[in-house]
Formats: C-alpha cells, structure tokens, sequence
C-alpha cells in the first residue's frame, strides 16, 4: 500500500514524501521584492515532498494585493534565489506558484496608475485590502486580443525568471477566481470572441499559457492548480461538468509535472478528472468547517490522490511531516498573523523538538 511518506517522481525530482505545502499569500514582501525571512519561512517547512510558494505576480498589472512578490524584475530573480538557495541547502524541492489576480486588485495597489485587468469588464462583488483599508473592486479594463497574448509571453517570462532564480518548477494558478479563472467563467468571461463563450473557447486562455511556459521552461517543470467551480472572488461556472474535463483531456498529452487540484463545491468532479490525467495528482481535499488534516493522507492509501496539498496546518507547523508521521501534536495557527507583519506567526512557530531555524 501506498503512504504518504513514500517518494514519489515529479518531473525529474524524486520526492522524498508525497505531503505537499500549499500555495498561501502570506504578505511579507518588501513591496514586491521577495525577503531573508521569506527564505526562512520556507527552509522551515523543507521537509515537505514538495514546496509550492505563495501566488507571485508575473507582471506588475498581475498584483492585487499589498506586499505580494513578483517575478519579472532582474532584483526578483536574485531575492528569490536567496529563499530557493535556502530551501535547496535543506534538501527540499520547490515550485513557485505564478498567480495574475486579473479584476481581483485595486488601482492603488499597483505602482503606476492602472486599472486592473480582467476577461470582460465586470466588476466582482466584495471588497480588497489596501494600503487605505478595504476598497471594493473596480470595473477591470478588457484585455484586447493583443493584451491577451502579452499577457502569454508575461507568464512565460515569470517562468523563465524562476528557473533563473533557482526554482525546480512552476506550478500556474487557475483557481481561486484568478484572472485564468476568470477566462473559464461563465459570469466573468462574458467575450464574444476566441477567448470566450463556449467551454472551448473559455479554456483557451488557460491552454496557452500552460502551452507557452510548458514550450519555455519544459513540461517537466510545469503544473497547473484549478479548483473546479469555487464561488470565491465572485466567480460562477454554469457549465463545471463539461469545462474541467475538456480542459484536463487538452493538457494530459503535454505531460505535465502535476495537477493540482482544489476541491470546494464539486468534489465529485475529482475522480473523473483523476481518471483523465496520466501525470502525478495532487489534491487540496475539500474538509468542510475544517482544515486538511491527518486523516486526509488515507486518500494516499486509497489511490485516489498521488500526493495531498495542507495550508493552514502547514502554516503553523513547519515541521508538518514529521508530526503526521506520530499523529502529532499540531500547533494551532494564529490567524491574526496571516497576513502580512513581521515574525510573529510566521517564522516563530515551534518545532516538535522546540527549536527553529
């Protein structure tokens, strides 16, 4: 039988064990630029088979939210060498996680003057935090046939600049009411022409960035996280049962390094896109009015997922692993800290042993 602490091959790593940190925007940049704590934060947390970071913007328009780190400078390359250098020195693998938040953001979150861009202009309901408080969403600007297509070569240009900076992959984020998941809704999407309209045409977007960062960094190093029909960010999917399978069966012969996939309101979506996809699976459980916890590895052990993604109980215990390992104790996490701050309730959470980096 298969457990979560037997290694898995992704890409060209073999992972040591298949319990995986998930993505979580945690708000410690220096502005955008990537810091020494950072890298601490993920060394911490290097026993994980696999390390996913926080979304990173691949363009400055890509930003929606304060201190979040980019990808697209020569100064992000070399802050984010010092976290994988850091990760790397302790043995771990890590992919970083390229998130553009489209209409998610606000015009004072950006460094020039600039409305946020979305698949149609439609405003989502609900508010963002900004330097000035809370701000409700703007009406995003359209992206044109050609800002479409810049925004392509964006994501593959934020993929060339993490393997320069030191990563072992990249993992797309389509999930989560993102600007890619934007372009596969059907109440964000509302365009007339090749990117939007029927499910084809709505994963289209999705296709061809996974395509060009697939065609520039390999597919090896390439993955792909959706969360079929999650409302978050106002999103709505009329259609989930027909998108996700259809854009599943277009990416599998690409060979892909994993797919990563966040269950919320259509759980009984996941075996059938399991069956679809031939590369290593991973799964962000849907645990509802609780975290992913212990008893999600027995999804290991039942083949229904390769590898299982925990966020908050990662966040509060670096050393993960090893208490699932002894069926714990977990710390509990303060989520006063999540986001942004200093230290506290970031790198300071003790170790089984109470020692930290």
């Amino acid at each position: 039988m298969t457990t979560a602490f037997d290694p898995i091959r992704v890409g060209t790593h073999l992972l040591s064990n298949r319990i995986v940190l998930a993505p979580m925007t945690r708000s410690r940049a220096d502005g955008d630029v990537p810091t020494d704590l950072m890298a601490t934060y993920y060394a911490q947390r290097s026993s994980a088979g696999l390390l996913v970071t926080e979304g990173i913007q691949p363009s400055p328009i890509g930003q929606g939210y304060p201190n979040t780190p980019g990808l697209h400078t020569s100064e992000h390359v070399d802050a984010w060498r010092r976290v994988t250098d850091a990760v790397h020195a302790r043995g771990g693998v890590v992919f970083a996680q390229l998130m553009h938040t489209g209409r998610v953001g606000h015009p004072t979150l950006l460094t020039a003057p600039r409305t946020p861009v979305g698949a149609s202009p439609v405003r989502a309901q609900g508010q963002v935090f900004t330097a000035t408080g809370l701000q409700d969403f703007v009406v995003p600007e359209p992206l044109s046939n050609e800002g479409v297509l810049e925004t392509i070569e964006d994501f593959a240009r934020a993929a060339r600049h993490a393997i320069d900076a030191g990563f072992d992959g990249v993992e797309l984020h389509g999930a989560n009411g993102y600007l890619l998941h934007q372009f596969l809704s059907t109440n964000a999407n509302l365009r007339d022409d090749v990117w939007g309209g029927a499910p084809e045409s709505r994963i289209r977007l999705v296709v061809e960035v996974t395509r060009a960062v697939a065609a520039a960094i390999g597919p090896e190093r390439t993955a792909l996280r959706l969360s079929p029909a999650n409302p978050f960010n106002d999103i709505v999917e009329d259609d989930v049962q027909e998108t996700y399978p259809l854009l599943v069966e277009t990416l599998n012969p690409l060979g892909l390094a994993y797919l990563h996939i966040l269950e919320t309101m259509a759980p009984d979506l996941t075996p059938l896109l399991r069956k679809e996809w031939d590369g290593p699976f991973l799964l962000n459980p849907a645990t509802p009015d609780s975290v992913t916890g212990p008893e999600q590895l027995a999804l290991i052990e039942s083949g229904e997922t390769d590898m299982v993604s925990f966020g908050i109980l990662f966040l509060a215990n670096p050393d993960l692993p090893a208490r699932l390992a002894v069926g714990g104790p977990f710390n509990d996490p303060d989520m006063s800290t999540a986001y942004g701050g200093d230290r506290r309730g970031y790198t300071d959470y003790p170790t089984l042993d109470s020692t930290n980096l």
